[in-house]
């Protein structure tokens, strides 16, 4: 054993020089051209592609895998990787993510209405779910994917021909239920079943569907959301909280009611219970609001769990009473371990009947210090700026005209644009010099990013409209309490899709009493039901 142990050191050793000694090899061989311009300096760059030798999983002979780094417009860095065996034919490819994983999760929900859209670019996550709405199907997680719309529905189509006759032949049932499946995503990839809805939700946040200036409102959507304890367990980023009583340390198992170690992410280990942290990580936690009554203008703090690394942390809530509207509350949570800062805006009351929608016409420089509190499960548009917001965008803010239509242009250039920081020049004049994203998409992104600053600046005429289905939202009027000119309010019937989408249409707020007692009826009828089931048996 102890000879073996030794050719396999020296088998090990060998493999790693020689795999570094190859990778030394191109860096050295590396010969990118210096110019005296820029464009020419960009012209001669070339992107790495790194070889490793690796074992085929088909034939256990040795094949080749290839490695490339790359960004991809109006995402982030990913990893292509690919590999091939001559010896056996064997090919795939698949990416992952180059980043971290993101603060909270994503999803995207985009209505394909013509051909052009089956072009649009979209990045499937390990961790992501893909659904086609109208026919029910779910594409699971599994192995990362970068590819057009076209080419995914395509390939779902294609596995599930696969032993089609031989599932008609045993299983008719499911076989032809497949069978109407194929047809439909046949016709989708065709373009003869327009419109029809994709839906991507990855909890890493490190899935995209590429966006459009010219997307319309309610074609294209993106929402953030704060991950579950499950997910993040997931992830690697900690576990639910087990239960002492049934993890108790014992003689026979001592670590129990711990975590396993792990190389990869140790500081999200759980430790006595605790999610993310030790005892000494909840030290830091407050809470000053079980035990007075909420006064206006006071802040108060609670212990709350980061969604970014599920590490104990604080949540500031402050209740503020904006004038001819409503108390609301602004609270805001601050991680010191990961750096995650976030802020919103909630409001409370009643819920009303109908929805309102809000026209402010901005005209001049006077009405972008107009207040505006966008609540979170309102939607923004302006019809001259071409923008559109989905609800849960941004969550809810309390800021001006000017400040919401800057944090709309940070957030979408810097999505456009792959940067950190949307309002960065550095950064800006940096994306503006590279050539991955084509010319005409660039314009045209250059464009609306021009539109909207000019909107931002006051240089320009235009109309804000929220639609807020709870009526949850507010402008400020500058001759309050008389009606301001610039401001038309209305009320409207909120659709079947947003009672839905606010839980309201399986809301029952009559008669509960009366129909929870019928409930209870009905079940000790079945129970008798069961107990004569159990007697004549």
């Amino acid at each position: 054993m102890a000879t073996n142990g030794t050719a396999t050191k020296k088998f090990s050793g060998s493999l790693s020089a020689a795999l570094f000694e190859d990778m030394q090899s191109k860096v050295d061989n590396l010969n990118i051209a210096s110019s005296d311009t820029e464009a020419e300096s960009q012209e001669t760059e070339q992107k790495v592609v790194d070889e490793i030798e690796s074992l085929c999983m088909n034939c256990h002979e040795n094949g080749i895998t290839k490695l490339l780094l790359t960004k991809i417009p109006f995402f982030r860095e990913i990893i292509i990787m690919s590999f091939s065996c001559d010896k056996c034919g064997l090919q795939n490819s698949e990416i992952q993510s180059a980043g971290e994983i993101q603060e909270r999760g994503s999803k995207y929900i985009f209505r394909l209405d013509t051909a052009e859209d089956l072009q649009r670019q979209i990045v499937k996550g390990d961790s992501c779910t893909i659904r086609i709405e109208e026919i029910d199907l779910e594409i699971p997680s599994g192995k990362g994917r970068f590819t057009n719309i076209e080419g995914l529905v395509s390939t779902v189509r294609d596995d599930l021909n696969l032993h089609e006759d031989a599932r008609l032949e045993q299983m008719p049932d499911v076989g032809r239920q497949v069978a109407v499946v194929i047809e439909r995503l046949t016709s989708m990839v065709d373009g003869n079943s327009f419109p029809f809805t994709i839906s991507v939700d990855d909890p890493s946040g490190n899935s995209w569907i590429e966006p459009s200036p010219k997307d319309k409102a309610g074609k294209y959507k993106h929402t953030l959301y704060k991950r579950t304890s499950a997910q993040n367990g997931m992830l690697g980023l900690g576990d639910d909280v087990p239960n002492p009583s049934d993890t108790a340390p014992s003689s026979q198992n001592p670590n129990a009611g711990q975590a396993p170690e792990t190389e990869i992410r140790p500081e999200y280990k759980a430790s006595s219970a605790l999610v993310g942290g030790t005892t000494e990580a909840t030290s830091t936690a407050q809470n000053n609001v079980d035990n007075d009554d909420i006064i206006e203008n006071q802040v108060y703090t609670f212990p709350a769990t980061c969604p970014g690394c599920t590490r104990p942390c604080d949540t500031h809530m402050k209740m503020v009473d904006i004038p001819f509207f409503k108390q609301v509350v602004l609270m805001s949570t601050s991680c010191e371990s990961c750096g995650y800062k976030s802020n919103e805006v909630k409001t409370g009351g009643v819920v009303p009947e109908k929805g309102q929608r809000i026209t402010l016409h901005v005209e001049s420089e006077v009405d972008l210090a107009r207040d505006v509190l966008k609540s979170e499960s309102a939607s923004l548009s302006c019809p001259e700026l071409n923008l559109s917001v989905e609800p849960g965008t941004l969550g809810g803010k309390f800021t001006t005209v000017e400040g919401l239509l800057s944090q709309f242009r940070k957030d979408l250039r810097a999505q456009a644009f792959a940067l950190e920081d949307g309002d960065s020049v550095e950064e800006i004049e940096k994306a503006q010099k590279g050539d991955s994203m084509e010319p005409e998409k660039k314009r045209t992104w250059n464009e609306f990013f021009d539109t909207l600053g000019q909107a931002i600046e006051g240089k320009i005429k235009y109309t804000l409209i929220i639609q807020d289905p709870l009526g949850s939202s507010y402008v400020q009027s500058l001759t309050a309490p008389a009606k301001d000119p610039q401001i038309d309010v209305e009320e409207y019937e909120r659709t079947k899709q947003e009672e839905e989408d606010l839980g309201l249409a399986d809301m029952n707020t009559e008669d509960y009493e009366s129909k929870d007692d019928d409930k209870d009826a009905t079940t000790e009828g079945n129970k008798d039901d069961e107990k004569k089931i159990e007697t004549y048996m």
